[in-house]
């Protein structure tokens, strides 16, 4: 299926590493240029040259998500150097759990004002992009998390106030034809990431959270990008305010 991606421009935070740098990739296969940023400015260099060998137009910055200053920035020169922003993908994250005050700060500024900053600055570019093309997309990572609560968690707090915004924004941009959408994974395995370390340094704790997949498994950035793009893509024009679990079905919810 053509996702007619070609030649659009897609910004994605967090983009060097895991889902965000899968989503980058899946981006670039469909012929989209590429914005990416990251604090680690090594893996921003290498994901640039990564995606520009793919044969689209690529561009990176180091920019710490918290610093909404340099994140405004980014966004305004990411649409300067490769002629707009068609899609946004909010998928930088703390990744802190626990109930500490530091959790909660650290999530509020990277997850929750991070998108909502992100979108601010885009957002003058995805209306222009929208009118003339029909179709801009906002896209934000949030986790299955969002409806699990065994304990306090400023994790799943925050990654359920991300679906929360992405429905306001969704309805409140409609008309615009802006579309905002989540993807909400579970389990995602690969080598350097939480269930990565988990894996090297928790094995016993690793096999049971396969076990409690009814997949045998977990899912790759690659599966969860795939989901990404599509719903970035005028493929799914009509698809605005929702939240998609790729999650194996661990989850015992109804979605709604």
């Amino acid at each position: 299926m053509d996702l007619q991606l070609k030649g659009k421009v897609a910004v994605v935070t967090g983009g060097t590493r895991g889902i965000g740098r899968a989503i980058a990739e899946t981006f670039a296969y469909e012929g989209a240029n590429v914005a990416v940023c990251a604090r680690n400015a090594e893996q921003v260099a290498e994901t640039v040259k990564g995606l520009e060998a793919k044969g689209v137009k690529a561009w990176g910055d180091v920019v710490d998500i918290a610093d909404g200053p340099a994140l405004r920035a980014f966004v305004a020169k990411a649409a300067e150097t490769l002629g707009g922003v068609d899609i946004l993908v909010s998928n930088a994250s703390a990744l802190v759990q626990g109930a500490q005050e530091e959790a909660w700060q650290a999530m509020l500024d990277i997850d929750i004002l991070g998108a909502v900053r992100t979108f601010e600055a885009a957002k003058p570019f995805l209306e222009k992009a929208a009118e003339a093309k029909g179709d801009a997309a906002f896209i934000i990572i949030s986790s299955v998390s969002a409806a699990e609560a065994a304990a306090p968690s400023a994790y799943g707090a925050m990654k359920a106030a991300q679906i929360h915004y992405a429905k306001g924004l969704a309805r409140e941009n409609a008309a615009r034809k802006i579309r905002c959408n989540v993807v909400s994974p579970g389990t995602v395995f690969f080598e350097g990431g939480v269930w990565g370390n988990v894996k090297a340094n928790m094995p016993g704790f690793f096999e049971t959270m396969i076990k409690r997949n009814p997949t045998g498994r977990m899912a790759t950035p690659e599966e969860v990008a795939a989901a990404a793009v599509f719903l970035a893509s005028p493929r799914s024009a009509f698809t605005t305010g929702i939240s998609m679990l790729v999650d194996g079905a661990i989850s015992q919810r109804v979605n709604y």
